[in-house]
């Protein structure tokens, strides 16, 4: 789809995010969107394919969906919380919007696949460098993914894979926000990374490929 002006995509999102607050997705049209951006639906069309690009585009854009990028900490344990905290803060940002499109996203097959198609394609690399400074360390985080096998079958480590890793932590993070209930906090970070995610790593670390 053609780029527009920096200005007028910014405008057409905001109207978007407006109105799915407004009135929901089923509600919103095009052209309400074109009315509220004052722009054409002609010029809507030439970036976005329809009203569920459209509206992915503002989820995946505007609420951060690539996985934070954390700093480096001086170990894996603080890295993993680092990173943890960011889908925190994202998930609380985003977390009104996602609760009232999850309904839609059941009911509208077509926004539900536009919505995974986006997600197959995120930047996992924080997490990569996150594991790659815990090999340099000589902390227990697999071999590098594509790095190929060495050893008798069944003896090296299989590769901890960074979005593997990132979906676990981001189950963690929804479970407890919308089944628990927050505050996404600092003990619920701790917690989660020494009860679940450096164990995890490990696991996976140690266990040959085909074992896990």
């Amino acid at each position: 789809m053609a780029p527009l002006d920096p200005g007028r995509e910014r405008a057409i999102l905001d109207a978007t995010l407006e109105l799915l607050s407004e009135m929901g997705y089923d509600r919103m049209s095009v052209d309400q969107i074109a009315r509220r951006a004052r722009a054409s639906k002609a010029t809507i069309y030439r970036r976005w394919a329809g009203k569920p690009e459209l509206v992915v585009d503002v989820i995946c854009r505007r609420f951060d969906t690539d996985a934070p990028r954390p700093c480096d900490t001086g170990s894996l344990r603080g890295d993993l919380a680092g990173f943890l905290r960011g889908l925190c803060e994202t998930a609380e940002r985003k977390h009104t919007l996602i609760m009232g499109l999850s309904s839609t996203l059941v009911s509208h097959q077509e926004l539900a696949r536009t919505l995974r198609a986006h997600m197959l394609s995120r930047d996992f690399h924080g997490v990569e460098a996150l594991l790659e400074r815990a090999r340099e360390r000589g902390e227990p985080a697999g071999r590098p993914a594509g790095e190929p096998m060495k050893g008798p079958a069944g003896g090296p480590p299989r590769a901890v894979e960074a979005a593997r890793l990132a979906g676990v932590a981001e189950a963690l993070v929804w479970h407890r926000l919308i089944f628990v209930g927050p505050p996404l906090d600092d003990a619920f970070v701790e917690e989660s990374v020494r009860e679940v995610l450096l164990p995890l790593v490990r696991a996976w670390a140690a266990a040959p490929a085909e074992k896990i």
